[in-house]
């Protein structure tokens, strides 16, 4: 079993995520190909997201043969031609979150990459190419833009909050979401929706977001994100699955995540203390 060494599989993360992105990049200037939809009529793929996610696996392939991946378009695989082992790295990577911003030439979508094993995320980078900037962590590391160490929101006051969200695919579950935002709209400064959840999840662990919560999140879509908002000094908290909406995420500093979790979710586990990490700055 290859070794697991945070330090080496995030500067792995790194090369795929640089190289994904100027591919979507170069992409994003010409006209987009071979669009189809997934679960439904506005779930959109595209070839750029199969190119990126190709160019993800042909590079892990060449790093870490003997891992497995899990990218939202092609499922979960084998790298290279060894059999996984069990107990080994999982790499879970999302090659363009956001796509229907990608196709509608809005520039709020990334490249999100993170591996994982037993015990969790080990380190996750997210490229945002259409701003240059590259928001990455590991398990034991700061939370880092562009290198340097970030660290979230200390706001203690939900009235005054900047809130993140996101919404399904499913109609139905969109119909609940937009009740949820109605009751939730009052109760905070005001709630940003922008489309992509990789990007919401590192804007709230760098301040521009005060808190982030979401339903319908695909491994993928969090993987990355969350560690770093673990490691940027923020709390997270499972949003359990109901009759009519499906499981989620709320982050948040600790002094807003329970009055916001009482108004966006049911009872569910603690998985953050939103404590700071001691870190050195650069």
């Amino acid at each position: 079993m290859q070794e697991a060494d945070p330090a080496e599989l995030l500067s792995i993360a790194h090369e795929a995520a640089a190289a994904a992105g100027a591919l979507l990049l170069d992409s994003a200037r010409s006209p987009a190909e071979d669009v189809q939809t997934k679960s439904g009529p506005t779930d959109l793929v595209s070839e750029a997201d199969h190119a990126a996610e190709r160019a993800i696996i042909a590079l892990l392939s060449e790093r870490r043969p003997g891992d497995r991946m899990l990218g939202e378009e092609g499922g979960e695989r084998a790298l290279g031609e060894a059999e996984p082992e069990p107990g080994g790295v999982r790499w879970v990577v999302d090659p363009l979150d956001g796509t229907v911003n990608f196709l509608f030439g809005i520039p709020q979508w990334c490249v999100s990459v993170a591996c994982e094993d037993d015990d969790g995320a080990i380190a996750g980078v997210i490229f945002d190419p259409s701003r240059g900037e590259t928001f990455a962590a590991t398990r034991d590391g700061p939370a880092t833009l562009d290198g340097r160490s970030i660290e979230a929101s200390q706001r203690t006051d939900l009235e005054t909050a900047l809130i993140a969200t996101g919404f399904s695919y499913d109609a139905d579950v969109r119909a609940r979401q937009a009740e949820t935002v109605g009751a939730l709209l009052p109760r905070v400064r005001d709630i940003r929706r922008l489309g992509s959840a990789a990007l919401d999840l590192c804007w709230t662990a760098c301040g521009r977001y005060d808190a982030y919560f979401e339903r319908a999140l695909n491994p993928w879509d969090r993987a990355a994100g969350a560690l770093i908002c673990a490691r940027a000094g923020l709390a997270l908290r499972e949003l359990e699955a109901t009759d009519d909406l499906p499981a989620g995420l709320v982050v948040a500093p600790a002094p807003l995540l329970e009055p916001l979790f009482e108004l966006v979710g049911v009872t569910g586990p603690i998985r953050g203390s939103g404590s700071r990490p001691s870190r050195a700055r650069s």
